[in-house]
């Protein structure tokens, strides 16, 4: 599998370490809130809905973290390329390149 070369990325993989862990901070905490609120029948389906995409999006920032941890961040998961930086930057939880479906 091809990663990320990050001989001269150190400090931009620190940088996407760090706003990967801020964006984790701010999911769960928003999930704790969410989690928390007792909806109205009206609002329930809208309600659940939140739920699930927050936590499918707290999942997706988890899994960008440990791949940063052992050292396949950057790889698509579906070919192996390397992830394109601007790509990364954009969506620095994306586990394929563009070319490969999700």
């Amino acid at each position: 599998m091809t990663t990320l070369d990050t001989t001269d990325h150190d400090d931009w993989l620190a940088g996407i370490h760090e706003r990967l862990k801020h964006t984790c901070d701010e999911q769960t905490a928003y999930l704790s809130d969410l989690t928390a609120a007792a909806p109205d029948a009206a609002e329930a389906a809208a309600h659940g809905a939140l739920l699930a995409g927050t936590r499918q999006s707290l999942a997706d920032t988890v899994a960008a973290l440990r791949r940063i941890e052992q050292g396949r961040y950057g790889a698509c998961e579906v070919c192996a390329a390397a992830i394109p930086l601007a790509r990364l930057e954009l969506l620095p939880h994306a586990r394929t390149c563009v070319a490969c479906p999700r």
